[in-house]
């Protein structure tokens, strides 16, 4: 299931590897890693880690809906949003068709649970 690279404008950064590296590590072992946690596993500089974290994980849902692989990025949340990645998982999956709904509350929490279930079991299976 691993795919190291994947089209995006974070490509050729260091840290891009890594933070995929982590995200499939939290994927075997089904569980999920807040935005900052990533940012410290991948090794990103600062500053704006957050910021740049949640660009490059946009990026990678567009390269995993693209693949037809299950989307990595759901692994990262927000440890502000009780287990839910930030608004702009939701709104990056809305615009690429994948997502019609809020940011949060049930509808959001449902998408996003049958994501990192989807997630999970594709790493069990690999």
């Amino acid at each position: 299931m691993s795919d190291a690279r994947s089209p995006g404008r974070h490509d050729d950064a260091p840290w891009f590897a890594r933070m995929i590296a982590a995200l499939e590590e939290r994927a075997r072992a089904e569980r999920t890693i807040t935005y900052a946690e990533l940012a410290e596993t991948a090794g990103m500089p600062g500053p704006h880690r957050i910021h740049r974290v949640t660009e490059a994980l946009e990026d990678l849902i567009t390269s995993d809906h693209d693949a037809g692989r299950p989307l990595r990025s759901a692994a990262a949340i927000s440890k502000a949003r009780n287990g839910l990645p930030g608004p702009g998982f939701f709104q990056h999956c809305a615009g690429i068709g994948l997502y019609f709904g809020p940011d949060d509350g049930p509808q959001a929490e449902t998408f996003h649970r049958l994501e990192l279930n989807r997630l999970f079991v594709s790493y069990r299976q690999s």
